[in-house]
């Protein structure tokens, strides 16, 4: 295969409804591109879903022996990666077709470390719910304390600082630890203010439990070292941001 520019990592866990179209959406970029699907020993038919792609030598399949969570299944594609540029994309979501050279393009200028695109929300059925949720063009440390801005589908990241920040803390939210990290050293993290991430709002996930994602951002607040009073500073200024992004 030939180099590879952009290296998307995709787990895959229980997904067989979606995960084609997620797939697809990948095979319709425009740049050089692998895709890296990491299956998570699913109770349904995601493998056989996946399996219908594998003619396709861009499509690299790996599964786990064991159910092993998002933050490890995310990590082995960051170990196999091998293009300049890691993007991530969850199996329920999906990409406009123009997303990874837009993202490419963007990242060039300047030699960015990190970046994300603005979103619209679907629901389960893949249905418009009407809401789209930007992101600032610029996102520095104490910004994304605030509240986390850069969803994981939409970040694309330059793949030897992926490398250097690995997914940790899968019982808290694994990718916004990471991107913390990585703005600690690099300062900041930059926005594509338009919805080329179609992401699906689903019920029962970390991020769709309003409540149980509260606790696990307190949990990320904490696990990064900030103290009590510190920690419940940026929740209050989290909680106030969450409103305002959901309920526009």
């Amino acid at each position: 295969m030939k180099d590879v520019l952009v290296s998307v990592v995709m787990p895959a866990y229980n997904c067989e409804k979606y995960i084609g179209q997620a797939i697809r959406s990948v095979l319709e970029q425009t740049v050089s591109l692998e895709l890296i699907i990491v299956e998570d020993k699913s109770g349904d038919g995601t493998e056989a879903v996946i399996c219908e792609f594998l003619d396709d030598e861009r499509v690299i399949y790996i599964s786990n022996d064991v159910n092993s969570g998002v933050a490890a299944s995310r990590n082995k594609g960051i170990d196999l990666a091998r293009g300049k540029y890691i993007a991530f994309l969850d199996s329920d979501d999906y990409w406009t077709s123009d997303k990874l050279e837009r993202q490419v393009t963007f990242m060039e200028k300047g030699n960015k470390v990190l970046s994300s695109t603005g979103r619209e929300l679907i629901d389960e059925n893949g249905v418009s719910t009407g809401r789209v949720i930007g992101i600032p063009d610029v996102i520095c440390y104490k910004d994304l304390l605030k509240g986390n801005v850069l969803n994981t589908s939409g970040v694309m990241v330059l793949a030897s600082v992926a490398k250097k920040y690995k997914m940790v803390q899968d019982h808290l939210h694994e990718d916004y630890i990471m991107w913390l990290s990585i703005l600690k050293e690099y300062k900041v993290a930059y926005g594509i203010n338009e919805p080329m991430l179609k992401y699906r709002v689903m019920k029962g996930t970390k991020s769709g439990n309003k409540l149980k994602s509260a606790k696990m951002t307190f949990g990320v607040y904490r696990y990064i070292g900030l103290n009590l009073p510190v920690a419940i500073y940026y929740f209050c200024h989290y909680a106030i941001n969450g409103v305002r992004k959901y309920k526009g």
